[in-house]
């Protein structure tokens, strides 16, 4: 298995977006968005602070987070990465956009790069998503995606990529 930290933060392009390494800088620009252990920030303070504790899991080699950038404006639209599960050979595959930009395929783009480096890059045996109860369009995507639904419970539906390793 090939887990992170890497000698280079990995960067992946896609036709319409680009996953990139994410910065303080970028805080402000994602605070609508920025959560760490389920803690929403609340402020850019806060922000930056999360965005340090995911640094420092990626440094320890327990996650994987990327900033969502248009390819053609350049504007950061979210994040995507590997949060959970890393130590054993699994990644738990999540996945957020800010509202302007959701419904128009840029999160496809991302969870598809984010999938194809997980498997061919990084050799996880097991790619999954977790997503609420009533998030219908997450579960959409991850339904047409190729994410099978494997479990439930009266709060959260996780899911498995098909296509096995």
């Amino acid at each position: 298995m090939h887990l992170p930290p890497y000698p280079n933060y990995p960067l992946l392009n896609g036709a319409c977006v680009l996953l990139r390494p994410v910065f303080a800088a970028d805080a402000e620009a994602l605070l609508e968005i920025s959560y760490y252990d389920g803690q929403k920030a609340k402020n850019v303070s806060e922000a930056v602070d999360m965005l340090d504790k995911i640094h420092q899991d990626y440094l320890l080699g327990t996650s994987l987070h990327w900033g969502i950038e248009a390819g053609q404006t350049g504007k950061l639209m979210g994040t995507c990465g590997y949060y959970r599960g890393l130590n054993q050979g699994a990644g738990e595959l999540g996945c957020v956009l800010l509202p302007e930009y959701r419904g128009k395929g840029y999160m496809s783009e991302a969870i598809t790069l984010a999938a194809t480096f997980g498997r061919d890059h990084m050799q996880l045996n097991r790619i999954y998503a977790i997503t609420t109860q009533g998030n219908t369009p997450a579960l959409r995507l991850l339904e047409r995606l190729g994410f099978d639904l494997t479990r439930e419970d009266e709060e959260t539906l996780e899911f498995d990529l098909r296509n096995k390793f």
